[in-house]
């Protein structure tokens, strides 16, 4: 049976959705969504074409508030900022919620993405594992 992941950050325009398409390239079993405690609407520019070059990007992935997701049954939540872990709310259905926290590459360069993709590859996607076991 597939396990479902959501990462939650804030404006859910680079970082949870960089994870959120590393983990259904990379992680068999798990799914991954992701959401915003206060979306921003858009998908950071940078994030979808550093996805597209890594061949996983997906025109499903779009920046969505917490609301579109909350009745969604998780087996793992994951913050990935300091904010969405501080104002995480609770979900009746998730059986646990870990946070790893990663720098805000908006507004930086190319670099600074392909920075965080590398993070989020080396250190979220064994704690994401780690967590449903």
């Amino acid at each position: 049976m597939e396990k479902k992941v959501l990462i939650l950050c804030t404006g859910n325009s680079c970082r949870s959705i960089i994870a959120e398409a590393l983990i259904n390239a990379q992680l068999d079993g798990i799914s991954s969504d992701s959401s915003g405690v206060r979306a921003s609407g858009r998908v950071n520019p940078n994030a979808q074409e550093l996805l597209t070059q890594k061949g996983i990007w997906r025109d499903e992935y779009h920046s969505k508030t917490i609301d579109k997701v909350i009745d969604n049954e998780y087996d793992l939540v994951v913050t990935v900022c300091d904010h969405a872990n501080e104002t995480c709310p609770m979900f009746p259905k998730a059986t646990k919620v870990i946070h790893v926290g990663f720098e805000d590459p908006d507004g930086k360069g190319f670099d600074a993405f392909e920075d965080t993709y590398r993070e989020i590859e080396e250190v979220l996607l064994p704690k994401v594992m780690e967590a449903l076991k």
